[in-house]
């Protein structure tokens, strides 16, 4: 086994391509313990470089709409009256943390999504 740091996009697509070698490996084996490291590395790297920040509330909110087919009438319950719902889909107003408690429990939207940029 002979693991190098992954300092560039080349060294992350040479990890890649070792660890599509490895990673069927059975647990307990030398193979197992690299693909585990390999993974590590990726990790680290890809979160370092590429982060992926959290979505918009407003974005998350109408990606679950579309998901389930919900108009702004459906999402009244967790909102408001027709006005408000209205208002915080086009930025107008912000959720508060009543709204955001009923949308993460009546839709499951992420509280990480709800909250973020609050």
């Amino acid at each position: 086994m002979n693991i190098k740091p992954i300092r560039n996009d080349d060294d992350l697509r040479a990890t890649f391509k070792r660890l599509e070698n490895v990673f069927q490996a059975q647990e307990g084996t030398v193979a197992a313990d690299e693909m585990e490291i390999l993974v590590t590395l990726i990790e680290a790297y890809e979160h370092k470089h590429y982060p992926i920040n959290a979505a918009d509330p407003i974005e998350a909110i109408k990606f679950r709409m579309e998901q389930q087919g919900l108009t702004q009438k459906d999402l009244e319950p967790f909102i408001g009256s027709s006005g408000r719902v209205s208002e915080v889909l086009n930025n107008k107003r912000r959720l508060s943390l009543q709204m955001v408690k009923r949308l993460h429990d009546g839709l499951h939207i992420p509280y990480e999504s709800l909250l973020s940029g609050a």
